[in-house]
């Protein structure tokens, strides 16, 4: 860490304010000396083409480096690679393990994804009691994933007897943290409650983080809806949101 160790706070500080290819040289510099933080936002950088040119095979090789340092982060991103092939093939079995060792040493992150594996039963035995559990360790840490997917649970009764209240909660927790499938299903409970104003407002807030897929999933649900609030003006309020990013 010979070049970290010798900028000032000031000086460190200066550096990463500068335009995009001085921050990206100066955290290649950083990952290539060893530090592990770096190691891992500069894959990150690297997998989604901020800043660098995407390569989804080296932003791997950049988490597989910071896990083998004990990266916590890193390691629950070499899962994601494995889990989605990105910069490599697709291994759901190692993902889960990895998902598996980040959630056991406290990663929420590790805790929800190693929980929906488990709910899905992708690279590991299907086990909704457990997954149930770790959703709540990740929930008690903030996740807003991890509150939707809990709702997901009261909702459906999976494990746990159906409780639409709860579920209506947990939605509407998830949805403010900023979750995007808690504000859609927030948005769905709120209709079916005669809100339909405010279902809209949720939907829009959706539409403004909600990946294309699931923009265009949900589309298709709102057009056969059985709200006609949502029917009728859902999905102009979902692309509102998306084109307002």
């Amino acid at each position: 860490m010979a070049m970290l160790a010798a900028l000032s706070r000031d000086e460190l500080d200066r550096r990463l304010a500068e335009p995009a290819a001085g921050r990206a040289a100066l955290i290649r510099q950083a990952a290539e000396e060893g530090v592990a933080e770096a190691q891992t936002v500069f894959g990150q950088m690297l997998l989604d083409g901020v800043e660098v040119e995407r390569d989804a095979t080296a932003g791997f090789e950049w988490f597989v480096r910071a896990a083998a340092q004990g990266h916590l982060m890193a390691l629950n991103m070499v899962g994601r690679c494995y889990d989605l092939g990105w910069g490599t093939a697709v291994n759901k079995a190692r993902a889960a393990e990895c998902f598996r060792i980040a959630a056991t040493r406290g990663l929420e992150w590790g805790m929800y994804n190693y929980a929906t594996a488990l709910t899905m039963g992708e690279g590991v035995a299907e086990d909704k009691a457990a997954a149930f559990g770790w959703f709540e360790k990740a929930a008690a840490l903030g996740n807003a994933k991890a509150i939707n997917f809990i709702g997901s649970f009261y909702e459906d009764g999976w494990v746990v007897e159906r409780d639409r209240v709860k579920a209506g909660d947990c939605y509407a927790r998830a949805a403010q943290g900023g979750d995007f499938r808690g504000a859609f299903n927030h948005a769905r409970m709120l209709a079916e409650d005669g809100q339909g104003d405010l279902a809209l407002q949720w939907l829009t807030a959706c539409g403004r983080t909600a990946n294309a897929r699931f923009i265009e999933k949900a589309e298709r649900w709102l057009r056969d809806c059985p709200f006609a609030a949502l029917r009728n003006d859902g999905v102009d309020a979902l692309r509102a949101g998306a084109e307002a990013r």
